[in-house]
């Protein structure tokens, strides 16, 4: 861990959390009711189908709550969810800069393919940090702090 240069958590924005939120008690009130009207004791297969899609959405919210950025000597990590890992060579990035996660470029936030050709892992719409590579497409992630981002970095290619 010492040679590790920033880290950051990004957690998912205000908008999503009140998504899943909305969701998550409009189905555990279905299913109280359906509980309280009985109709659980005829059908206890049916609490199986209202409860599948409310623990599916919980867990992909709980997988992709908030992306992990990590700087080291030689690498740029972006963590967001369990299967969603990014590792960069600093000597790999052409450039580093920030830059807005919009809609009208992603269409939405997670993990998107923009307009532009650029994948991104965004949990808002909103400050992110643009990496250019030598090789492969551009890459963009929400970040709380890019300009401290793209700093490091910088100093690290220009650095001998």
């Amino acid at each position: 861990m010492k040679d590790v240069v920033y880290m950051e958590w990004v957690p998912a924005g205000k908008l999503i959390k009140a998504l899943v939120g909305s969701f998550s008690l409009l189905i555990l009130c279905i299913v109280l009711i359906i509980i309280a009207v009985g109709v659980a004791i005829q059908h206890p297969f049916l609490i199986v189908v209202l409860v599948s899609p409310l623990a599916l959405v919980l867990f992909v919210f709980w997988n992709y709550r908030g992306i992990r950025v990590k700087v080291t000597n030689k690498n740029l990590l972006v963590y967001y969810g369990f299967f969603n890992r990014k590792h960069i060579s600093i000597v790999d990035i052409m450039s580093c800069e920030p830059t807005k996660a919009s809609f009208r470029r992603y269409g939405g936030i997670g993990i998107r393919y923009g307009t532009d050709g650029s994948w991104a892992y965004t949990t808002s719409l909103g400050d992110a940090v643009k990496i250019t590579l030598r090789k492969g497409k551009p890459f963009v992630f929400s970040s709380n702090n890019p300009e401290k981002i793209c700093s490091i970095i910088n100093q690290m290619k220009n650095a001998p």
